[in-house]
């Protein structure tokens, strides 16, 4: 961005925010026009700030940002979505705090990616319209893995090349994707993955988000795809993620 630039208007989701100081936040936005970005938000912890409503996590907002000296900071904020049924249920904060933590974790401030900030804002408000989270969860993945470079092969053995063909296979994160049977047999570091599981993972990934929530999954095949999906995010990102725990809390709690 050239020095000259003293003041941006965006359009952002509030990814998280932390205290800093006596009474500001710092925050880590990811903007329509700019990418990620920090900014600080001043004096939004007293209890007369009139901007502290619209900086909360998830929040869509419109921001007026003045460049300080080593960070943005907030001088202006309209909230645009506050998907305020997110907030009402434990399970559904989970799965948007998920959709949060792996944008967050896969991106830098390395400059804008318009299509990036439209997937996790529409994911969101399916979220909040409380869509199923299942497919729209592996659906998500999916394409973020896409838009960030990072697509797992499902269609052909990344050891031999040959046409992947209707059987159980195995799934490998270290080489990007599915091994047919030989091949499989031979890597230490391959998963099993069922042909169903590969199957509706491949519908998902070359499916339009309609298609895909038109598919009939059992819940032991979806239970095999998050998993194996967690297995090539972890690979990828080089540790866990912290909210995938946090759902499992929340998952039992509602079973007990």
């Amino acid at each position: 961005m050239p020095p000259a630039e003293r003041t941006l208007r965006v359009e952002a989701i509030v990814l998280r925010h932390s205290d800093w100081g006596e009474a500001d936040r710092l925050l880590s936005l990811f903007t329509r026009e700019e990418g990620k970005l920090r900014a600080i938000a001043k004096g939004v912890r007293r209890l007369r700030s009139r901007k502290a409503g619209h900086l909360e996590p998830f929040t869509r907002v419109k921001l007026m940002l003045a460049h300080g000296r080593d960070l943005w900071i907030v001088t202006q904020a309209e909230t645009v979505a506050a998907y305020l049924a997110l907030r009402e249920d434990l399970e559904r904060i989970a799965h948007a705090s998920y959709a949060v933590e792996l944008l967050d974790r896969f991106t830098y401030e390395e400059g804008a990616n318009r299509p990036l900030f439209d997937l996790l804002a529409i994911t969101l408000q399916r979220l909040n319209e409380g869509q199923p989270p299942f497919t729209l969860l592996r659906y998500y993945e999916l394409r973020l893995l896409d838009l960030l470079g990072f697509r797992p092969e499902l269609f052909r053995c990344v050891g031999c090349g040959d046409e992947i063909q209707p059987q159980d296979q195995f799934f490998s994160p270290l080489l990007g994707g599915v091994l047919c049977p030989r091949c499989g047999s031979q890597d230490a570091s391959a998963r099993p993955i069922s042909v169903n599981a590969l199957r509706f993972l491949r519908h998902f990934q070359r499916s339009t988000y309609a298609e895909a929530t038109r598919a009939v999954i059992p819940v032991p095949v979806q239970q095999e795809m998050e998993t194996r999906m967690q297995d090539y995010l972890t690979y990828y990102l080089e540790r866990g993620l912290n909210t995938p725990g946090f759902l499992r809390a929340v998952r039992r709690r509602k079973t007990d």
